[in-house]
């Protein structure tokens, strides 16, 4: 019995654990985002699907919501909103009528251009915070462990889509 409440001790301290340091990661990363792309009159989820919709060309509501770790209604609603402004493109299949697909526009990609050389004007808590590793280490880190406990948690599917993504040459 000794041994089970220990067991489970040691759960929930290590599930409060990942609670409390993932939360208070996404608030700095939330921060960095959000005044990042702040003057182009988008908000996280715009920027993240715009992103998503421009790496996976020709991706589904579907799987914009799977990799943007988002409701399929979130996912629409906001990729509707980029619709609007002519950032994104909607289309259905001749052999898949059931699924909307989305393309980036012209404009959108262009937008994203105009933010990613944004980038480098605002301050980043997290990447200010990792680079006394990268000058220790001579990289960021990679997260290995994490990346297999989101590999457990959201499948091969997603993890594919993750490298996919990250490895596209500029």
């Amino acid at each position: 019995m000794s041994e089970e409440v220990n067991s489970a001790r040691e759960a929930m301290l290590y599930n409060q654990r990942i609670a409390h340091l993932s939360k208070a990661l996404w608030k700095a990363v939330e921060k960095d985002w959000q005044s990042w792309i702040k003057p182009f009159d988008l908000n996280i989820n715009e920027h993240h699907v715009l992103s998503i919709a421009s790496r996976l060309q020709g991706a589904s509501i579907s799987d914009i919501a799977k990799f943007g770790v988002m409701h399929v209604s979130t996912a629409f609603n906001f990729s509707k909103n980029l619709e609007e402004r002519g950032l994104l493109s909607f289309s259905k299949r001749d052999d898949d009528k059931r699924n909307t697909y989305v393309e980036i526009t012209k404009k959108g990609e262009d937008l994203l251009k105009e933010i990613d050389n944004n980038f480098v004007k605002n301050k980043h808590a997290v990447l200010e915070g990792s680079q006394p590793l990268k000058d220790m280490y001579g990289q960021f880190p990679q997260f290995l462990d994490l990346l297999a406990v989101i590999r457990n948690v959201y499948g091969n599917d997603f993890m594919e889509i993750f490298e996919k993504t990250f490895n596209i040459e500029e």
